[in-house]
């Protein structure tokens, strides 16, 4: 990995509108995480994600853990960004990734870019060896694919 960014990109044969609707969602990150450990949204956190919101999220990765987000970036139907560490005392010492999702309409639908920004995150020079980002790359370009799924996929009649 060089730098504290991997990036990854598809186009969407839909509107910016539509798939910042559902990226500014926290309900719907479990059907859309390409990861397999996103699990639920927390009660109590905002539906739609608003800049300065902040959301829990019920996670595992062989174990169970919670996180806690606050959204650090939004332009309406542009770009949604939040940032992720633990939830409670652990968030003082692990996180501060970024998850940013950037749409740009083009010929053919909304190019959907997601980034995974460790700039800011408190074990960078860790998460910046070995496999995970490219691990992170895969996880993010399956995220992609499934927003692809729900809005390209015909309803059933």
């Amino acid at each position: 990995m060089e730098g504290n960014v991997v990036s990854v990109e598809r186009v969407i044969a839909a509107p910016a509108a539509e798939l910042f609707g559902i990226v500014a969602d926290a309900s719907r990150h479990p059907e859309i995480d390409g990861s397999g450990a996103v699990v639920k949204l927390k009660e109590g956190a905002p539906r739609h994600l608003t800049l300065g919101a902040t959301f829990g999220m019920s996670m595992k990765l062989g174990l169970p853990y919670v996180t806690s987000n606050t959204v650090i970036e939004l332009e309406q139907d542009r770009r949604i960004a939040w940032k992720t560490v633990f939830a409670g005392f652990l968030g003082r010492f692990l996180g501060g990734r970024i998850w940013r999702y950037e749409f740009e309409q083009v010929e053919g639908g909304t190019l959907v870019r997601e980034s995974w920004d460790i700039s800011q995150d408190k074990q960078g020079t860790f998460l910046r060896r070995g496999k995970l980002p490219s691990m992170t790359a895969e996880s993010m370009e399956k995220t992609l694919a499934n927003l692809a799924e729900l809005v390209e996929t015909p309803a059933a009649g």
